[in-house]
């Protein structure tokens, strides 16, 4: 045959009949969460940080670049090579391939915690609302929330005033119990589904003594888990005072820490901004350390007692700057803390009287009050956030960074979390977005879990509402820009799909603003017309009848056959009533007056 093409033809028709199994190419699936741009030079604000003269490095045993001579047979191209290749040593030791980005908040993310088995994700924000995200539940084109709570609200349904959330942790030995921290003068602790289980008394703020409160008189600014006590938890207040609590008993809390600040003009009382509680992984004793505004770093030891501290710096940071970030390594040795005086400082607890090393780093607290800074799991390294958006992981001896990655450029990086079981790095920025960074080889579930499922797609006859167009190719839910430029999601979108959300078992609305609509009954469709009434309801006509008229028309029979005293019609007496003349009338006899 002329013209024929069997190569076209074979293409045409499929190669085998019945039904198709389809499958997912999980490996181009990832490839499209591949990170453009994973390593970049530090910000020109970083590029000089630089050791002070206090600096331990050669301590620690370790050497800059800069202190190691070159030979004479080498040259810059060699230097070159070698950063190429401690680039691409960089991706594969940290996580810091791929990402997944979440787009639930519309403001700033400030905090966010995992359950320690990696399942659950937990964001808080400046919109004054904490985001449940459960892995299990997402697919590369369901990316979203399952669930929105604000920790401020002792019912969700009442009309109270709401806060910015500041502090959100699972607790690290009973995963079911989460302590937030929103910026009001009481924490609560809630359950894993985000109901609230308990919530902190508040203190009497007219009295002087801060040990007779019984309660946080203002602001919390932070708060922290014991590692060793499932029971205990610890928050820091704008009021001087941190406060350690039973998370069962909400009455009052079991130990007040008053700090005494001995600057001159402030009465004594000064800003608690940040609490860290560290316990050594390979045993000893607990530490906790607090960090105020007046530039003091203190620390405790985590058993008490908490009358006096172990060890004090008072001029940790400059005065009147916010400590925001501070973090105790995993043997319980090292403490880090990030200031706003644009520094980080590495701090030993064997020697809490000088810092170890000092960096310059530019600050966010000023704006942003909770920026953190953390311990890698096995402090191998140490991890936060810049003004610029990038990502540092910094060496823990020399604080200098080791990976400089952009996550959102122009944006501030405000948290940062590297959870330990998933191996994947979570970043909050000021642009409300999550980015969740991994390795396709390196990290377990979490984000690798979710983009290496099949999106859901819509078949044709599906409810349009319920599922994902994937025309337009793969994407989270429906983004809209603001008016200044940030994407936040669209309000309508998750409950437009879940109509079921937010109902009781019987239907009616958790909402009190929404009215319930009653059922449609078979009754209420159509009005019955009078004839169909009166031949089917019984007693209908009833309704036209003149009472009095058909009360009377039983007088005679009433009279002639009564039902009641009919055993009695025999033996009844005749009633005999007494004559009386018109002239008498019947009453009381009056007394005669007395002569």
């Amino acid at each position: 045959m002329d013209g024929f093409d069997e190569e076209a033809f074979k293409q045409f028709f499929p190669s085998s009949f019945g039904k198709q199994e389809k499958s997912v190419d999980v490996d181009t699936q990832i490839n499209r969460s591949k990170r453009a741009e994973v390593s970049a030079k530090p910000p020109a604000n970083d590029e000089g940080s630089e050791l002070t003269a206090t600096s331990a490095a050669t301590a620690a045993g370790t050497s800059t670049q800069k202190d190691i001579p070159k030979r004479a047979d080498e040259s810059d191209e060699d230097d070159d090579d070698s950063d190429d290749s401690d680039d691409s040593d960089d991706e594969d030791e940290f996580p810091v391939s791929h990402e997944m980005v979440l787009k639930t908040h519309e403001r700033a993310v400030t905090t966010m915690t995992v359950d320690p088995s990696g399942a659950r994700l937990i964001t808080g924000s400046t919109d004054c609302t904490l985001k449940l995200h459960d892995f299990a539940s997402m697919t590369p084109s369901t990316i979203r929330a399952f669930k929105s709570v604000d920790p401020s609200l002792k019912k969700q349904s009442a009309a109270q005033d709401t806060h910015a959330v500041h502090y959100v942790a699972f607790n690290p030995i009973t995963p079911g119990y989460v302590l937030a921290v929103p910026a009001s003068s009481q924490s609560r602790i809630l359950d894993r589904d985000g109901e609230t289980l308990l919530e902190f008394a508040k203190g009497d703020m007219y009295l002087r003594d801060l040990h007779n409160t019984k309660g946080h008189v203002s602001e919390v600014t932070s708060g922290v888990w014991c590692p060793s006590d499932e029971n205990l938890c610890a928050t820091a207040g704008s009021d001087g005072t941190v406060r350690i609590w039973d998370a069962n008993v909400a009455r009052s809390q079991k130990e007040v820490i008053v700090h005494k600040s001995r600057v001159a003009g402030s009465a004594g009382r000064t800003k608690m901004t940040a609490v860290a509680w560290g316990s050594p992984k390979q045993g000893g004793s607990d530490v906790l350390v607090t960090a105020a505004l007046d530039g003091s770093l203190v620390m405790y030891s985590g058993k008490g007692p908490f009358t006096r501290p172990a060890a004090e710096v008072r001029d940790a940071h400059t005065r009147d700057t916010w400590t925001s970030g501070l973090d105790i390594s995993s043997d319980g040795r090292l403490v880090v803390s990030r200031g706003g005086d644009d520094t980080i400082k590495l701090w030993d607890t064997r020697k809490f009287k000088t810092p170890v090393n000092t960096v310059t780093h530019t600050s966010t607290s000023s704006r942003y009050p909770t920026t953190n800074i953390q311990f890698s799991p096995s402090s191998a390294n140490v991890i936060t956030g810049s003004e610029t958006g990038h990502l540092h992981i910094l060496n823990p001896a020399t604080l200098k960074p080791e990976l400089v990655t952009p996550v959102t450029p122009g944006s501030p990086l405000i948290t940062v979390l590297w959870h330990e079981k998933l191996n994947q790095i979570l970043t909050g920025s000021a642009n409300a977005e999550t980015h969740v960074l991994y390795n396709p080889t390196m990290s377990t579930k979490g984000a690798a879990l979710v983009m290496s499922r099949a999106p859901k797609r819509r078949h044709f006859d599906d409810n349009a509402t319920l599922t994902t167009d994937l025309t337009q190719g793969i994407s989270g839910d429906s983004v809209v820009v603001g008016s200044n430029g940030v994407p936040h999601y669209s309000s309508s979108t998750f409950s437009s799909r879940h109509p079921t959300v937010g109902m009781t078992a019987s239907g009616r609305s958790r909402d009190p603003r929404r009215p319930h609509l009653p059922a449609v009954t078979p009754f209420a469709k159509g009005q019955s017309d009078e004839k169909f009434i009166r031949d089917y309801i019984p007693l209908s006509s009833m309704r036209d009848e003149d009472p009095r008229e058909a009360l009377l028309k039983y007088a005679d029979k009433a009279e002639k056959d009564p039902i009641f005293t009919k055993a009695y019609k025999e033996t009844q007496p005749n009633a005999i009533y007494a004559e009386l003349s018109d002239d008498e009338e019947e009453g009381p006899e009056k007394k005669k007056a007395r002569q």
